[in-house]
């Protein structure tokens, strides 16, 4: 199928679609009209109604048509900083057939990729500009890198580009539409998007098999192949760079440094490559669906054996080299694109260990916060959780916590009370200078003593967890360590770190006064909200991308699951629940005929969340 007949089937389903909300519109207004005319009172209603998922279908769109274009993102390369890269761009748009991007520009993805601003919904050309990922260049061979520019920049050579805003906008149309149109209307405007939407998704499969084909012709079969699974490793690389890494200082307050931030994925696979090794014998991922914008790796792998490769000699020279002075460059990128706000930027040598101390003493506060609930203080410490131990009630410490004491071990060989004292120890031994963890590429940060030597916490976690005798032993080992028992306690009271948005309700009414409320799994949010019906779902929205969820729950009213003592759901429909917290009081949600969800379901996701702490019957 050639590029226009694509763009004019794109445009025929979006034409389309607003001919199918006309008609089922203006079929609900004659039904409507014709049980007015027969004296049916249900006509009124269906009419407004029809009246109203009109006016909602005509405002949505007069706000999707006014969408912003977005300002492009990274960093420029003027060709007198990368041009060894601009030469090799300009090669390769030649060996595809197409003119050469106007802009390259770096930016912080594990990607590269091609934008165009096309204009008249993309019918007519405009300014190309080629985005290059800096762990791309930090990553892979100038070979791998021909490949991959290779097919990015196929999608020009095929005019790929510009059939990207008429998918874009053919997306936001008929998603924002389908979004604010409910009942009948809704579900014939859903399932018209779920048609688009698969159209679009087959659309795009066969241009990525189209530039796969220009980047075997261009680097040769071997080459491309490699490189798509290079990228699968390299993924699962920078997936755990950032969760193992720079999200566990992020949560604490702290960040790298900005010259190191990027640089600390490079040391990671130069100290990890027998990891990455093992990655690379694994078979490319096979799954696919219909819904997938991408072919699956090996579809892709297997489809390059049917194109011509030409015998080339590789290039195995770094990427980097292409660019002069990456280091400082991704430095600058890294001012530009990271939202430092007010952490504290430090070296990996002393960040993770900062990072790691901080991780321990917020999973020991949780610990210490259920022991301040059972001795009736507001925040527990060490001495507290010692002699509730010694008083042979530390499951009543971990039923606080929701711990099966009675389970088994686990694969390790930990309970649920020696993972309890493992979180504890490793907390006091940092905090008292007994131990601390130190920064390593190549292995897990290692939890060593003064002398730097390994410190094995097990043997004591084993005594805490064996009950009366064994905390009393604990407790002299610990003196002689020189812990402070009353210095070791919660530092802070409950808080988000670690959470993600489970579900959202606009409108819901707490305490007399409207709020809307995300639902987390740490717990829930309640931001004031005015008492406009139809923007709630928007306001949701805006409030789920406006920072982490940690730093929405720290910004505004915030109830940590850690403080319910129970939950009842008070009402179905629609939904109540009540939550009896710790404090004595109780809080009262109640969701209205007009309240929004963020997506569907939210209710009953808040209905879910109080039948969890719904208190168990006891058996007579």
């Amino acid at each position: 199928m050639k590029t226009t007949m694509r763009a004019l089937l794109c445009l025929a389903l979006i034409a389309g679609f607003y001919v199918t909300a006309l008609i089922v519109l203006l079929g609900i207004l004659g039904v409507a009209v014709a049980l007015i005319s027969s004296g049916h009172a249900v006509g009124a209603k269906l009419a407004f109604f029809a009246v109203a998922a009109a006016i909602g279908f005509v405002l949505t769109m007069r706000k999707v048509s006014k969408a912003q274009k977005h300002e492009p993102s990274g960093s420029a390369l003027p060709r007198d900083v990368a041009p060894e890269l601009w030469d090799v761009v300009e090669e390769l748009a030649a060996a595809a057939q197409t003119r050469v991007p106007r802009e390259i520009r770096l930016v912080p993805d594990l990607n590269a990729f091609v934008s165009e601003d096309a204009r008249l919904l993309g019918l007519v050309p405009g300014t190309r500009r080629l985005y290059v990922g800096v762990p791309l260049l930090q990553a892979l061979d100038v070979a791998q890198m021909r490949s991959v520019l290779a097919h990015e920049l196929a999608h020009y050579s095929n005019g790929h580009t510009r059939l990207a805003p008429i998918a874009y906008r053919g997306r936001q149309v008929v998603g924002a539409a389908a979004g604010e149109v409910t009942g009948f209307a809704g579900w014939v405007l859903r399932g018209y998007g779920r048609l688009y939407l698969l159209a679009s998704a087959a659309i795009s499969r066969r241009q990525e098999l189209e530039a796969d084909a220009v980047s075997v012709q261009v680097a040769g079969r071997e080459v491309a192949a490699e490189t798509l699974h290079e990228m699968e490793v390299l993924s699962a690389a920078w997936t755990f760079y950032f969760d193992r890494y720079v999200s566990v200082a992020w949560d604490a307050g702290l960040a790298p440094t900005s010259d190191a931030m990027f640089d600390g994925f490079a040391a990671l696979l130069a100290a990890r490559q027998d990891e990455l090794d093992r990655l690379r014998t694994l078979a490319p991922p096979s799954q696919e669906s219909r819904w997938d914008s991408h072919p699956s790796t090996s579809a892709r792998i297997a489809a390059m054996g049917a194109v011509a490769s030409p015998a080339l000699t590789r290039d195995t020279r770094p990427a980097g080299v292409l660019v002069r002075g990456l280091p400082a460059l991704t430095a600058m990128l890294a001012e530009v694109v990271v939202k430092y706000a007010d952490r504290e930027r430090l070296p990996w040598e002393l960040l993770t260990p900062r990072a790691r101390a901080a991780s321990a003493q917020h999973s020991a506060d949780i610990v210490f916060r259920a022991v301040g609930r059972r001795v009736g203080v507001e925040r527990g410490s060490l001495r507290d959780l010692l002699e509730l131990t010694e008083a042979d009630r530390l499951d009543d410490v971990l039923q606080a916590l929701d711990l099966d004491a009675s389970a088994g071990p686990d694969a390790d060989g930990d309970t649920a009370a020696t993972v309890v004292w493992t979180a504890v120890l490793q907390c006091a031994l940092a905090t008292s200078g007994a131990a601390r963890w130190e920064h390593r590429w190549d292995a897990g940060d290692p939890f060593v003593g003064p002398d730097g030597a390994p410190y094995d916490v097990r043997p004591l976690a084993l005594l805490g967890a064996g009950g009366p005798r064994g905390a009393a032993e604990l407790r002299g080992r610990l003196a002689d360590l020189g812990v402070d028992l009353d210095a070791i306690g919660a530092s802070a009271e409950a808080d988000a770190r670690g959470s993600a948005i489970v579900a959202g309700v606009a409108n819901v009414v707490v305490d007399g006064e409207q709020y809307d409320v995300l639902v987390l799994t740490h717990g829930l949010v309640l931001v004031p909200c005015p008492k406009v019906y139809n923007q709630g779902r928007n306001r949701l929205r805006e409030l789920a991308a406006s920072a982490a969820p940690a730093d929405i729950a720290a910004q505004n009213w915030f109830v940590p699951f850690e403080d319910v003592v129970s939950g009842r759901v008070s009402k179905r429909f629609p939904v109540g629940v009540e939550f009896a917290l710790h404090d004595g009081t109780t809080l009262g949600l109640r969701t209205k005929l007009d309240s929004q969800e963020l997506t569907s379901g939210s209710s009953i996701a808040l209905q879910d969340v109080a039948k969890r702490f719904a208190p168990v019957p006891v058996a007579t």
